[in-house]
């Protein structure tokens, strides 16, 4: 079904894995056009509860774009390549279902950006995290120079995207970067049991938890109304009502099974 990547279901968590080993895992336009794919199936797939995106091998998440694709582009195909990476990520960032970044090596560049769309970053110890591109003489193309100042604050964040300095997955996590570091042999391990964790939780309160996050930073769109929006609209649904029959009951609430 895809060139470039590997899907299982395991435990109800669909695990994208990027195959491109050889390359380090490098993100083609195929390669993210196929993750994109995968996380809207996986959206609309009721059978699954969460989902892990990775790389194979032990070196690389992913080593950035494949610069031998774009070497020769255009002001237009470059424009076209941006707005392309741009809607793989939102499709990430936006979607319905949890995707936590299960980063195995080095994640450059648009393997960067890849992670930093999920919503959570599990790094294994040896994991290397940065925005190389200036260095390209081209500033980040799928997101970078935005979701890096969310997630590390604007001064951390123009350092490293300013000097092209890579950060290991320890400071990757001082900084905010990265959820948790795990040892590389327990990193799906640990990253499924995240993605299991909230999976137990009220699937359409999470669903609106993302919404409302992600209008935090969309410009001239108010957070705070549409958390009221959600609030409200939750007091209708079946989730509200399971969730707070078990509460008063003094049972563990079973979201999946409504």
């Amino acid at each position: 079904m895809y060139n470039n990547i590997i899907t299982q279901i395991e435990d109800n968590v669909l695990v994208i894995t990027i195959n491109r080993e050889s390359k380090l895992n490098a993100l083609t336009i195929e390669t993210l056009q196929e993750i994109k794919q995968a996380v809207n199936a996986g959206n609309e797939d009721a059978s699954v509860y969460g989902m892990i995106v990775t790389g194979s091998g032990s070196k690389a998440f992913a080593a950035g774009a494949d610069i031998s694709e774009f070497a020769n582009f255009s002001v237009d195909e470059a424009t076209k390549m941006s707005a392309n990476g741009h809607d793989v990520m939102n499709a990430i960032e936006e979607g319905s279902k949890v995707v936590v970044a299960a980063v195995n090596g080095f994640a450059l560049g648009g393997g960067c950006e890849l992670a930093m769309a999920c919503h959570l970053r599990v790094a294994s110890k040896n994991a290397k995290f940065g925005q190389p591109e200036v260095n390209l003489g081209v500033p980040p193309g799928y997101g970078g120079t935005q979701r890096l100042i969310q997630l590390v604050g604007k001064g951390k964040g123009l350092e490293l995207l300013l000097t092209a300095d890579s950060i290991d997955a320890e400071m990757a996590e001082r900084f905010g970067l990265v959820n948790k570091v795990v040892d590389l042999d327990v990193l799906l391990e640990e990253a499924k049991a995240l993605v299991v964790k909230i999976a137990s939780k009220s699937p359409s309160a999470v669903n609106k938890i993302f919404k409302c996050v992600n209008d935090f930073y969309k410009p001239n769109v108010n957070g705070m109304q549409r958390e009221i929006y959600e609030f409200g609209e939750a007091f209708g649904t079946a989730d509200f009502q399971e969730g707070t029959e078990a509460f008063m009951n003094k049972r563990k609430a079973d979201f999946r099974n409504l």
